[in-house]
C-alpha cells in the first residue's frame, strides 16, 4: 500500500517508511553475506578473497546504473506529491525506456572489460581467475539487478516501502538455497555464488513487475508513455545523471583503495571483505533513513510544504545520530568476534577485520549526516552539491590508498571511510542548511499548504 508522506506526523511516517527499508536492505546484505559465509566456509580464504575483491568494481558499474534509477524515482515522487497523475505515468514510462537503454549499453562493455580492470586493480594472481569468473556472471546478469532497482524505487517513490521488502525476503531465501545447492552440491565454485545472486535478483524484480501490474492501475501505460519528448527525458537525466556520476566518483576512490588493499595480500583482502560486509549491516539503518528522506522531501517539495521538510529533517537527524552512537559501540566492542564468523580459526584475518570495524565505527555519525543530507538534496532535485561531495569522498579515499596504506598497513587503508564520510558530510550539511533556509523563505511569501 502506498503512503502519502505529505500528511501525518513526520517522525512516525519516517520511522514506518524506514523500517521496511532497513529490513529490506538487511536482506539485500544477506545476498552478500550468504556468498561470503558459504564461499568462505566451503571454498576457503582464496575464494572469499576472489569474491570480495570484485566488490568495488561491481559498485562502479552497477552503482552508476542504479544511481540513474534512483534519480528517475525522484521525479516520480515529486509528481506524486503534486498529485500529477499523468505526470507520474510519463515519468514511469520514461524511466523504463532510459533504464533499458542503459542496460543495453553498459552490460557488454562491463563483461568485456572486467578482466583488464581486475588486473589494473592489482588483483593477486592466485585469485584473479576466480574473481573474473564471478564478476563476469554478475555483470552479465545486470538486467536483473536494474529491473528490481527500477521497480523497487518506483514503489518507494509512491510511498510503498513494504512490498519491496517482502520480495527481497523471498529473493534472499532463493539466494541462500541456490548458494548451498550450486556451491556444495554441484561444485560450481564462485560461479555458483554469482548465478545464485543473479537468480535471486531476477525473482525480486519479477515479483515487483507482477505486483505493480496488479495493484497500481495508475501506472498502466499506453504506447505514448514510451515516447517521451526531449523535455521529459531531460527532466529525468537532470537528476539521474548526477546521482549516477556521484556513485561512480565514490566507487573510483573505492577501486583505488581496493588496489591498495590487494597489495597487502590475501589475508588483508579477506579481512577487508569480511569487515565490509559487517559494516554494510551496521550502516543499513542509516541508508534506510537516507532513502526515506529522498521520498519524504520529494513528495513534500511537490506539495510545496516547505516547513514540513524542515521538521522532518530535524527529527530524522536526531534518530539517525542516536543509532550511530549505539552502532559504533557494537562495531568497536564486538568486531573481532563478529569477524570470526566468516572464517573460523583464521585469527589473523579476524584481527585485521577488527581494525577495519574500529576505524569505520568512528565515522558512523558522519555517515548519518552524509546520507540524510545527500538524499534530502537529491529529493529536492539538487544534484550539483552531492556530486561535488562525491568528488571530495573520492579524493579522501585516494589519499588513504596512496599515502596512508603503505606506512600504516590495514589501519591506513581502513581510515579511508571515516575520512571520506566526514569530508563529504560537511559541504552536504552546509548546502542543505542553505537550501532549507531558502525554502522557508518561500513559505513566508506564499500561502502555506493546507493543514496536514
Amino acid at each position: 500500500m502506498s503512503q502519502d508522506m505529505t500528511r501525518g506526523n513526520p517522525a512516525r511516517l519516517i520511522l514506518l517508511f524506514a523500517l521496511p527499508l532497513f529490513v529490506g536492505n538487511l536482506f539485500q546484505q544477506l545476498y552478500n553475506m550468504a556468498d561470503t559465509l558459504i564461499v568462505g566456509r566451503a571454498l576457503g580464504a582464496q575464494a572469499l578473497a576472489a569474491v570480495g575483491c570484485t566488490g568495488s568494481l561491481s559498485f562502479l558499474i552497477l552503482g552508476f546504473a542504479q544511481g540513474l534509477t534512483s534519480g528517475f524515482s525522484v521525479v516520480l515522487a515529486q509528481r506524486t506529491g503534486a498529485r500529477d497523475a499523468e505526470g507520474v505515468r510519463r515519468s514511469y514510462g520514461c524511466a523504463i525506456l532510459l533504464t533499458g537503454l542503459a542496460t543495453l549499453l553498459i552490460t557488454p562493455a562491463a563483461v568485456a572489460l572486467c578482466g583488464p580492470l581486475l588486473e589494473l586493480l592489482r588483483t593477486p594472481a592466485d585469485i584473479l581467475p576466480q574473481a573474473q569468473a564471478y564478476i563476469s556472471i554478475i555483470f552479465g546478469g545486470m538486467f536483473a539487478s536494474l529491473l528490481f532497482n527500477l521497480l523497487g524505487n518506483t514503489l518507494r517513490a509512491l510511498g510503498d516501502s513494504r512490498t519491496p521488502l517482502y520480495f527481497l525476503v523471498a529473493a534472499s531465501v532463493v539466494n541462500v538455497v541456490l548458494d548451498i545447492l550450486l556451491i556444495t552440491r554441484f561444485s560450481m565454485g564462485v560461479q555458483g555464488a554469482a548465478l545464485a545472486t543473479v537468480a535471486a535478483q531476477l525473482v525480486s524484480g519479477g515479483l515487483c513487475l507482477w505486483y505493480i501490474g496488479r495493484r497500481f492501475p495508475q501506472l498502466k501505460l499506453s504506447p505514448r508513455h514510451f515516447l517521451p519528448g526531449p523535455a521529459e527525458v531531460w527532466a529525468h537525466l537532470r537528476i539521474g545523471l548526477p546521482m549516477a556520476f556521484q556513485t561512480c566518483l565514490i566507487s573510483i576512490g573505492t577501486l583505488i583503495l581496493q588496489a591498495a588493499v590487494n597489495g597487502l595480500g590475501a589475508d588483508a583482502v579477506a579481512a577487508f571483505t569480511a569487515g565490509n560486509r559487517l559494516e554494510g549491516v551496521f550502516t543499513m539503518p542509516l541508508v534506510s533513513f537516507g532513502t526515506t528522506m529522498a521520498t519524504y522531501t520529494a513528495q513534500n517539495y511537490g506539495a510545496q510544504d516547505y516547513r514540513r521538510i524542515a521538521l522532518g529533517l530535524r527529527q530524522c537527524l536526531t534518530m539517525a545520530l542516536g543509532y550511530s552512537v549505539a552502532a559504533a559501540a557494537v562495531s568497536i566492542g564486538l568486531g573481532r568476534q563478529l569477524a570470526g564468523l566468516f572464517l573460523p580459526g583464521q585469527a589473523e584475518v579476524a584481527r585485521l577485520a577488527h581494525i577495519y570495524l574500529i576505524m569505520v565505527g568512528i565515522g558512523y555519525c558522519s555517515l548519518a549526516v552524509l546520507y540524510i543530507c545527500r538524499f534530502s538534496l537529491q529529493g529536492l532535485g539538487r544534484g550539483a552539491v552531492p556530486t561535488a561531495a562525491g568528488v571530495v569522498e573520492m579524493a579522501m579515499r585516494m589519499v588513504a590508498a596512496l599515502l596512508l596504506t603503505a606506512p600504516f598497513g590495514m589501519a591506513g587503508a581502513c581510515s579511508a571511510a571515516p575520512l571520506a564520510w566526514t569530508a563529504s558530510a560537511i559541504p552536504l550539511a552546509v548546502a542543505l542548511w542553505r537550501e532549507v533556509r531558502i525554502l522557508l523563505g518561500r513559505a513566508q511569501t506564499r500561502p502555506q499548504a493546507a493543514a496536514r
